[in-house]
């Protein structure tokens, strides 16, 4: 753990002299297998949560794309999971990151390329609509969303985070000296 605490330290670091912000930061990565979230503050917190892109779309979905009933039943694990660490993260943070995946999210929300991008939450809640449109049968290709459960779960993850712990948008960093 001591490895991977060090890892996120120093992402964290390049993402704090690239924001040239001294405001707390909260990096979200929404992995595979897990979620990771590094906090500055009030101290340096690294959390894992027990959701991941694959692994959640593995456990909770059974369809392509999911149905509409079991993408219903698959929010609750996520909320639970992302409301169980709410008390640890600091309110008035910067949420950030430096996804690869977050960075397509933000692309298919309209955001343009740069360094640094910045995805809204109401940008993020149309892509979001747009999953919601073909989970209800319209062809993903109409939407321009992948026909991918990983990617619905990351886009429920990424939702359900910035609802919960009331985020009004995260800030991606796609300096590939940054990325993962």
């Amino acid at each position: 753990m001591s490895n991977l605490k060090e890892k996120y330290q120093t992402r964290m670091a390049i993402i704090r002299a690239q924001s040239q912000s001294g405001a707390a930061l909260t990096l979200l990565d929404i992995e595979a297998e897990y979620t990771m979230v590094a906090s500055t503050t009030p101290e340096a917190v690294l959390l894992e949560l027990e959701i991941g892109a694959e692994r959640s779309a593995r456990e909770l979905l059974r369809h392509t794309p999911p149905q509409r009933s079991e993408f219903e039943m698959a929010i609750e694990p996520i909320e639970d999971e992302i409301i169980r660490i709410h008390r640890l993260i600091e309110k008035n943070s910067v949420l950030v990151t430096d996804s690869p995946e977050l960075k397509a999210i933000a692309l298919l929300a309209g955001v343009p390329e740069g360094t640094e991008m910045l995805l809204h939450i109401d940008a993020m809640e149309r892509a979001f609509s747009r999953l919601a449109a073909v989970i209800q049968g319209k062809p993903a290709s109409a939407e321009g969303i992948p026909e991918d459960n990983a990617f619905a779960m990351r886009l429920l993850i990424l939702r359900e985070f910035m609802h919960h712990l009331q985020f009004d948008s995260i800030r991606i960093f796609t300096n590939s000296a940054v990325a993962p």
